[in-house]
């Protein structure tokens, strides 16, 4: 009874338009003390206890350093550098935005682990640009909306970091270093459709006569954008700094980029900065804490082992249960952002991969992979969201362009289940 009410409760809340957060730690508290009806406080004290263990983790420092990260090289004017040297690689004509687009908001997932900042970053260039090409707004915000998806799977990424948390046995670096093939083949995966649109509906027919930068010109300008990812990826391999100390690393880069070397960040512009990075690093880190008195009311009920044995025992077999549970993940995540999603699903399903012995890592990116998918699967879509925001369109206008890239990204999905070793070959190699 306990166990219903803590579903129904949290479901309603949500339903009210109570904040996923909230939600989450109202739902868990009041199932405690229902459990606990006869204990002194009705066992409220782990409250407190739950949120700061939720908290209380060394590879979270990570996540408003990253956050920041993006807020900095959002405004550093990178991104627009990055856009004119790849269009000076691949040239105009038809389709060919849409793939920069991609091609930048994949580039800019080495520098930020935030899906919403590479949308805002990506779109507030490329959608004005697709725009004068004569690209429709619609199909504009579907492109950066899917593009910024692969944010969270090319390194470094706030969601391997919160999955390094919860499950022993994947750590941060390993998750990194799986999510780089998976993350390339996703991108590639979406420049497919977006060009094959773009030529069968005949858009963007303005591009071809719009100028080509000039190469070198562009690469100079670019070339401190482009050493950013080496800088925070390869100093992590080459053992200089933790994925921690390497988002500090990353500020500081960002900061001397944009106020040195671009000049496009004044000392003005530095609290809002701070602002903006804050609140997001806030609303994460809340939701995590408060996630923590719900995982607690979970296995104090003892919720966790039944639900394990039912889909155990359902006699899907290994691969049946593994369709069910991405199944029921895309359901859950048209409505729920994608850290909630590993908040609340992963201490369900750890049981589940430990019984088929899954590999952590390997299960850590199909989960990934789902929450890309979440993050432009209409109709709670953040990165959708903040790229219609851009474009001024709204967002069931982007149905018809956004389904054959969820298709995309589903096929890559099914190739890393179908083919664990394009998750788990390079960790192997570099010693993870």
């Amino acid at each position: 009874m306990i166990v219903a009410l803590l579903f129904i409760g949290f479901i309603s809340l949500m339903l009210l338009g109570v904040p996923i957060g909230a939600a989450l730690g109202l739902a868990g508290a009041v199932a405690i003390a229902l459990a606990n009806a006869d204990a002194q406080w009705f066992g409220l004290l782990a409250i407190p206890q739950n949120f700061y263990a939720g908290l209380g983790k060394y590879p979270l420092l990570a996540i408003p350093m990253f956050v920041l990260v993006g807020s900095i090289f959002d405004r550093s004017g990178v991104a627009l550098r990055l856009v004119n040297f790849a269009v000076a690689i691949v040239g105009r004509g038809p389709g060919m935005l849409p793939l920069v687009a991609i091609a930048v908001a994949m580039f800019l997932g080495g520098i930020s682990g935030s899906g919403p900042a590479n949308a805002a970053a990506v779109g507030g260039v490329m959608i004005a640009a697709m725009r004068r090409a004569g690209y429709p707004g619609s199909f504009s915000a579907s492109v950066v909306g899917a593009a910024a998806a692969t944010d969270i799977l090319i390194p470094p990424s706030v969601a391997f970091i919160i999955y390094s948390v919860l499950v022993p046995g994947a750590s941060v670096p390993a998750l990194f270093a799986a999510g780089m093939i998976p993350g390339i083949l996703a991108g590639l995966a979406l420049i497919i459709p977006a060009v094959w649109m773009s030529r069968k509906h005949k858009m963007g027919a303005l591009e071809a006569s719009l100028p080509r930068p000039e190469f070198w010109k562009s690469l100079r300008e670019a070339a401190w954008g482009l050493a950013a990812p080496v800088l925070i990826l390869g100093g992590m391999r080459m053992g200089w700094f933790t994925p921690t100390e390497a988002a500090v690393v990353a500020v500081f880069y960002g900061l001397f980029v944009g106020m040195v070397v671009h000049r496009t960040i004044g000392l003005r512009d530095l609290f809002p900065i701070l602002r903006e990075a804050g609140e997001l690093s806030a609303v994460i880190l809340i939701v995590v804490s408060l996630a923590g008195i719900f995982a607690f009311s979970l296995s104090t009920l003892g919720v966790i082992d039944p639900i394990t044995t039912a889909i155990v025992n359902s006699g899907l077999g290994e691969w049946g249960v593994m369709a069910l549970l991405i199944l029921m993940l895309i359901t859950v995540g048209m409505f729920l952002d994608g850290i909630s999603i590993f908040l609340i699903f992963v201490p369900l399903l750890l049981p589940i991969m430990q019984h088929y012995n899954w590999d952590p890592v390997w299960f850590g990116v199909i989960l990934t992979l789902k929450v890309a998918l979440g993050q432009f699967t209409p109709p709670l879509a953040v990165n959708l969201m903040v790229s219609c925001r851009i474009a001024g369109v709204r967002m069931e206008s982007t149905v018809r362009w956004v389904g054959w890239m969820l298709f995309a990204m589903f096929c890559v999905m099914v190739l890393v289940i179908a083919f664990p070793q394009l998750a788990l070959w390079l960790p192997a190699k570099l010693g993870y």
